[in-house]
């Protein structure tokens, strides 16, 4: 199929699970009432909370509630289900990992990807926020096949570093997901350019779906938005929890890929650091 109609999801999740899984159903079936093939759900979208609750609320994967919750749902609806992102736990390890997972329509498990670049800050007098402080790091690229394209997984501070959704394109990657938790602070000014700035590079389609709302740490973006090839934001979510669903044409990346064929025109063999 060329093109598809791809849903990304806004939600203002907390520390209250049920309460998010609920919220996150609602939303799901209203953008396949609405056509989505493809849905989307934002970063955390099952529990955002303090450090001192994430041990209650990692599940292991695939034997989680969550996970359960995400194949049903996706076998209900037959639809791609992104699964945002959520606290995954591994026996013998004492950290984390921010996972994204994806669904086909018969509910199975085909992708997972655990976040690589964790936000870690610290400015002298100023906020500290260190991510890796309960996380581990991932540590590999994913690229994951479907009948209707590639789709290549990120998660959130990944946005900022354009080396990992370079590789993504190189495999192949025609539309790049990035569930979100913006803070208000870089995402005003951040967010957009840089998706479209990564959609533009890599002439891709960006999904990303985002959070809103007051979290323990800071102030969410929202914003959500899909972004074509040519880094036009075709659809954009307004500051509530909603579904926005956007048509997108997969012919389209084709097309920009010929048009402007700098993927083509790289120069790898000089790409070195050099004293």
């Amino acid at each position: 199929m060329s093109k598809i109609k791809v849903a990304a999801i806004q939600m203002d999740s907390q520390a209250n699970k049920a309460e998010n899984l609920r919220k996150a159903e609602t939303l799901i079936k209203q953008a396949a009432s609405q056509g989505a093939q493809f849905v989307a759900l934002p970063e955390y979208f099952n529990f955002t909370g303090t450090e001192d609750q994430e041990a209650a609320n990692a599940e292991y994967i695939p034997e989680g509630e969550t996970v359960e919750f995400l194949r049903s749902i996706s076998r209900e609806c037959r639809i791609w289900l992104h699964g945002g992102s959520m606290l995954e736990k591994v026996k013998g390890e004492t950290k984390y990992y921010n996972t994204s997972l994806l669904f086909n329509p018969a509910g199975e498990l085909v992708g997972k990807y655990r976040k690589i670049h964790l936000f870690d800050v610290e400015i002298a007098n100023g906020p500290s926020f260190l991510e890796s402080n309960t996380k581990n790091f991932g540590r590999e690229v994913v690229v994951c096949e479907t009948e209707f394209a590639k789709i290549g997984l990120a998660i959130c501070y990944d946005l900022r570093f354009p080396e990992l959704f370079r590789l993504q394109a190189l495999k192949g990657a025609e539309i790049l997901v990035l569930p979100a938790e913006f803070t208000l602070y870089t995402g005003r000014d951040h967010w957009e350019v840089l998706l479209r700035a990564r959609a533009i590079e890599n002439q891709a389609f960006v999904i990303a779906p985002g959070q809103i709302g007051k979290k323990p740490a800071y102030q969410s973006y929202g914003r959500s938005m899909v972004v074509d090839p040519w880094g036009t934001v075709v659809a954009t979510a307004p500051d509530t929890e909603t579904a926005i669903v956007a048509e997108i044409d997969l012919q389209y990346v084709q097309e920009i890929r010929e048009q402007v064929p700098s993927l083509k025109n790289r120069r790898p063999e000089v790409y070195t650091l050099t004293n």
